[in-house]
């Protein structure tokens, strides 16, 4: 059998996987219509129907061999999505596949969603470009170059810009037509000052391996109809982008620092890592009782009150912080402006454009071409259109939270 009909045998077991699904979650759901209490929307699963296929019993080295060839002949979206395709045929694919497909700073390429939240590569950038909507106040992110003629682009992230009395929010999403923090899709946030001189990134999972000390909000407000299980109860606090203040209004880029609470400083070091999570913090709540029923009172823990005075523990003092800090631009005297080496990336002038390299101290011991190395740069390339360009230690997630930190008003900056 030829790699190509298997592909092809591969969509049509995927779209008969989903029809199963769709119609076992129908029946499910007429059977449960009558009853009151809440309760969370759990499909159907699929897996025992998918393991008496005559795909779950094949040999392992034949499998493996199978999945590597796949993976190495679809390198490109939206071919790629053959390799998802693999890991959902059930659970014997979806482990192996897990297993061949390397993480972005090792392949440089987005395969999973979990891949949003790891590093990207070490060598070239990954490049992506963000589409701007300002009726909907809605910013997509999408995978590529620049944007397609027939608008088949890969999409990655989305976000919302929300404003408050004390500030703005962007909500950061998996889908474009969801931004409640109730639901799975919800990925993180990015929350703004009076002023829109600093900005806190928050993640809904903690980095791996790195103690992050959560915002848990025990009031939240849930804006879906159904109480999902696997909501995120803490907001965990990643980064934070600083905007200097123009106080003499002089005309000239905005200067800008990020603080990596995430990232070591180790991390762009010779040998060093960054955190890379490699899969998607699974958070349950207490499940709902299936039918009403007298709550027992549970005992509640002695508190001293001295505990409650002291803030809590965390290893982030003993490892020093990755700095990011905008590169100074240069002025042309012929442009009469300021200019930045995008390497043709950038075509339209603007204020939000900008570069962002490692602001290290000398005593670290990293090389010069290291510090002069752009890690994330933006920048307007026609109406509403922008690049993003980023590379290790940061990843989608990280990048695409900064970059929306550009697009708030910022009065006291400019």
């Amino acid at each position: 059998m030829s790699l190509r009909s298997l592909v092809r045998e591969l969509k049509e077991m995927r779209d008969g996987i989903g029809s199963t699904s769709k119609r076992g979650s129908e029946r499910k759901h007429r059977l449960s219509r009558t009853k009151s209490h809440i309760a969370p929307d759990v499909v159907a699963s699929t897996f025992e129907f998918i393991q008496q296929g005559q795909w779950a019993n094949l040999p392992h080295e034949l499998l493996f061999d199978i999945i590597l060839r796949v993976e190495e002949s679809e390198t490109s979206w939206p071919d790629r999505a053959v390799v998802v395709f693999c890991a959902s045929v059930c659970k014997s694919w979806r482990s192996i596949t897990k297993e061949i497909v390397k993480t972005p700073e090792q392949c440089g390429r987005i395969t999973f969603p979990i891949s949003l939240k790891q590093p990207g590569p070490r060598d070239s950038p990954i490049q992506c470009f963000i589409r701007r909507n300002k009726e909907s106040s809605t910013y997509i992110l999408y995978f590529g170059l620049v944007p397609s003629e027939n608008e088949n682009n890969k999409f990655l992230l989305a976000a919302k810009r929300i404003r408050r009395a004390t500030g703005t929010d962007f909500v950061i999403s998996l889908a474009t037509d969801d931004f409640s923090r109730a639901s799975n899709k919800y990925v993180g946030k990015l929350r703004s000052n009076f002023l829109g001189t600093k900005f806190t990134i928050y993640d809904s999972q903690p980095p791996h391996d790195v103690a992050i000390q959560p915002n848990c909000q025990s009031s939240r407000r849930f804006h879906s109809k159904q109480v999902s299980p696997r909501v995120p109860a803490c907001s965990y606090l990643v980064s934070t982008v600083s905007y200097e203040l123009n106080v003499l209004c002089t005309r000239g880029p905005r200067r800008m620092h990020c603080v990596m609470n995430s990232i070591p400083v180790s991390a762009i070091q010779e040998g060093g890592n960054a955190p890379t999570p490699t899969s998607f913090s699974q958070i349950y709540d207490e499940p709902f009782s299936p039918s009403p029923v007298v709550k027992e009172k549970v005992p509640v823990p002695h508190l001293d009150p001295s505990s409650l005075l002291e803030p809590p523990v965390s290893d982030q003092g003993s490892t020093e912080q990755l700095v990011l800090k905008n590169k100074a631009p240069r002025w042309h005297e012929q442009l009469q402006c300021w200019c930045l080496n995008f390497k043709g990336r950038v075509s339209v002038a603007s204020v939000k454009n900008f570069q962002l390299v490692a602001a290290v101290d000398p005593s670290h011991n990293i090389s010069a071409e290291e510090q002069d190395k752009v890690i994330l740069q933006f920048g307007k390339i026609g109406k509403d259109i922008f690049t993003m360009d980023y590379r290790y230690p940061l990843s989608t997630f990280q990048a695409f939270a900064i970059c929306l930190s550009s697009f708030d008003t910022k009065p006291a900056c400019e």
